[in-house]
């Protein structure tokens, strides 16, 4: 049993909540437990000056933490004069993960920017991202769609991540922020609705796994994304069999 009484292979509780702000094309509040991410989707209607002329479109993030997310004040990145080292890797993984959903040709000369600000911090701040990032994205495509840009939505299929680790030598699933403290492995899985990986990152967290942790910890990290992608489609309003992806 853990430290919030689930199973090893058991999530927090997930949820997706949409149209939390009003201007945004895509806005969902993000709740993995007791952390908290908001994630916003802006369709812009031009493109970084390498895709110009391309007719292809373009998907970036920014990941910023709030000063009272944490325990102790994080100072905003306006005072340091940009993000910090943590924070510009986090935010170039949620625009990698995105971008690979989206056909970019069938996106044409637009950018959608995700903006994921993390409200409370409890451990996986960057897979609540990307998968709340995900229900965002979705709906700024959706909001292109009524306005008939294109008729199928321009994705290839369904994201989520989720964090996995070995701590006390067990393998566990969605990690909270006292176990993340804990884990002697530590890995954030991206993946899509049929299993394939999107992005793998995993660290020995002053030890070494085996190629047996490895597989332990993937398996898990396949029933977290599948629960989360469905929890994202209940989100979403999407039944069965409906067809909306390219």
């Amino acid at each position: 049993m853990r430290i919030d009484g689930r199973m090893e292979d058991g999530l927090r509780p997930v949820t997706f909540k949409r149209n939390f702000t009003r201007y945004a094309e895509g806005s969902v509040l993000t709740s993995f437990g007791e952390t908290r991410v908001l994630c916003t989707a802006t369709v812009e209607e031009k493109v970084p000056p390498f895709l110009r002329g391309t007719a292809r479109g373009w998907v970036t993030a920014e990941y910023a933490m709030l000063p009272r997310s944490t325990s102790v004040r994080v100072p905003r990145s306006t005072s340091r004069g940009g993000p910090d080292g943590r924070s510009a890797e986090i935010q170039r993984l949620v625009g990698r993960s995105l971008r690979a959903c989206v056909d970019m040709e069938a996106l044409g000369e637009r950018t959608i920017i995700l903006d994921c600000d993390v409200l409370q911090a409890d451990g996986g701040t960057r897979t609540a991202a990307v998968s709340g990032g995900f229900v965002a994205l979705f709906d700024a495509l959706r909001s292109l769609r009524e306005k008939d840009i294109f008729r199928v939505l321009p994705l290839k299929f369904f994201l989520s991540a989720v964090s996995v680790g070995k701590v006390d030598g067990s393998p566990l699933l969605d990690l909270c922020y006292e176990e993340d403290s804990a884990a002697e492995v530590d890995m954030n899985v991206v993946m899509n609705h049929r299993g394939e990986f999107v992005e793998i990152q995993g660290t020995g967290e002053g030890s070494v796994f085996t190629s047996g942790d490895l597989s332990a910890l993937l398996l898990l990290a396949g029933k977290g994304t599948r629960e989360i992608i469905e929890l994202q489609k209940g989100a979403l309003g999407i039944e069965d069999g409906e067809t909306i992806l390219s």
